[in-house]
């Protein structure tokens, strides 16, 4: 699945409005193949510490946005 590099942009802007200490970590939204469909996630130009507060609910704010602005 190609991801709309518009609407990506426009999800992660509206989770981190919401999430911005997320910002400085370089969030992208990304979709990985598996065996049966696939799933969307975010990755991360330098990796956020572990267990940081906010990580699954920033996730998930930047996946619903995106499903939601492009119609899935």
């Amino acid at each position: 699945m190609q991801i709309d590099e518009a609407i990506a942009a426009q999800a992660l802007k509206d989770a981190l409005e919401k999430f911005p200490v997320f910002a400085p970590y370089g969030p992208r939204l990304a979709y990985r193949e598996l065996f049966q469909g696939g799933t969307f996630l975010v990755q991360y130009e330098n990796d956020p510490p572990r267990n940081m507060e906010g990580a699954w609910d920033f996730q998930n704010a930047v996946v619903k946005g995106y499903k939601r602005l492009a119609g899935i």
